[in-house]
């Protein structure tokens, strides 16, 4: 193993076409070995032969606290306080609701531009449904700090900007709007895994996210939420579904809570998506964190070095200090979608956010330093030869 690349060995754990790079993985990340294997093993052993049996004898009943402990592990959780299941949007609805409980003589729900939409349509829905008066105030992401005021109820953020990478300080924001007696839901959708999280030294109130980015769950993979300690016997889910209550196979006919962060659970867990994000995550063995976060920063710096040198033309929409953004770097370009399908017909998969936003993710546990090179020497090719200006790739697909 090279003893300048730490990140050799996880490399090895993942199943990627030798001839793609693979610039995407804060929207999907790559598969890891043994998924596959883990989830047949679901399949034929457990559902094929135990049947019903397997939600006590292989355990399925307990998989949304035990792989949220997993992921807890990675954003600074303690056990307990994590639980996988249905969908982020889901899950900002539950903090959401939950929080707006928890201050009731407040109405503002704070956020800014860079959040990513589904967390602000679910506020929207979800303030039209109470009809109290409550006001989503959305500022520009440099806004919000000095916005944050006794009318606050909840400050609700995603950590890190979806299309430009930029990166909120969560422990600053969080002191602030604790101190004006707000509460803070923090999004990690593009965080978690990506760089490091604490959500209990930061004292984050509630914290969602999706496991599908760098954390390499698949496709569809389970959300997750975290209720801080202090909050678990008190916080009262919006959505009270059976597996959230206390004894779920009592059948009572009255909702009553289960203990901690176990009575955010709503409906019958995805047991075949937490198969698959349960084998993913051994992928994170042994990974220092900190260590992943000096690659990242690495590895975005020498791709915005290349970018620059060759495409002018280019305009960097991204934070140009790395310790200022996450793991990802953007450009802007009129006819980014346009350059965006270049590449990936030249197999250097990245992705496009709408209006010209061009997303380049960078995750050291399967990408190389030389990977970046060439992904980004194509990149300064296609621009120059104009290669992207053809009619097959002005063709819009659903997923963009």
């Amino acid at each position: 193993m090279s003893t300048n690349d730490p990140f050799e060995i996880t490399r090895q754990r993942f199943d990627l076409p030798p001839d793609v790079i693979y610039l995407d993985g804060n929207s999907l990340g790559a598969l890891p070995k043994g998924v596959a294997e883990r989830v047949g093993q679901a399949i034929t052993r457990e559902w094929g032969a135990e049947l019903i049996g397997a939600w006590n004898t292989s355990g399925w009943v307990d998989m949304p606290r035990r792989v949220g402990d997993r992921v807890g592990r990675l954003i600074g959780a303690p056990a307990g306080t994590v639980v996988m299941g249905d969908t982020l949007s889901i899950k900002v609805y539950q903090a959401l609701a939950s929080a707006l409980e928890l201050r009731p003589d407040r109405r503002v729900v704070l956020s800014d531009s860079g959040n990513f939409p589904t967390d602000l349509y679910m506020a929207q829905g979800l303030i039209a449904s109470l009809d109290r008066g409550h006001e989503l105030r959305v500022l520009e992401p440099e806004a919000v700090e000095a916005a944050i005021d006794e009318s606050v109820a909840v400050l609700m953020l995603t950590e890190v900007d979806y299309r430009t990478g930029r990166l909120h300080d969560m422990k600053r924001l969080t002191e602030k709007a604790h101190a004006a007696g707000a509460l803070v839901i923090w999004d990690l959708a593009h965080s978690a895994g990506a760089i490091p999280v604490d959500v209990s030294g930061a004292e984050a109130d509630f914290a969602v996210g999706c496991s599908y980015k760098y954390l390499n769950g698949g496709p569809g993979a389970p959300a997750f939420i975290y209720v801080a300690p202090h909050l678990g016997e008190t916080v009262r889910p919006a959505l009270s579904g059976w597996f959230g209550h206390d004894a779920p196979f009592a059948f009572e006919p009255t909702y009553r809570p289960a203990d901690g962060a176990e009575r955010m659970r709503v409906g019958t867990p995805p047991v075949l998506a937490l198969a698959a994000l349960d084998a993913a995550l051994d992928a994170w063995e042994g990974v220092d964190m900190a260590a992943l976060r000096r690659r990242s920063m690495e590895l975005g710096e020498l791709f915005i070095a290349r970018v620059e040198a060759g495409c002018p033309e280019l305009e960097l929409a991204s934070p140009r200090d790395p310790a200022r953004r996450g793991s990802q770097v953007s450009f802007r370009f009129a006819d980014g979608y346009a350059v965006m399908q270049a590449l990936i017909a030249e197999k250097v998969i990245g992705d496009f956010r709408a209006p010209d936003i061009m997303r380049f993710g960078f995750t050291p546990l399967y990408l190389s330093e030389g990977g970046v090179e060439r992904g980004a020497a194509i990149l300064v090719d296609v621009m120059r030869s104009r290669r992207w200006d053809q009619p097959r790739f002005r063709q819009r697909s659903r997923v963009t």
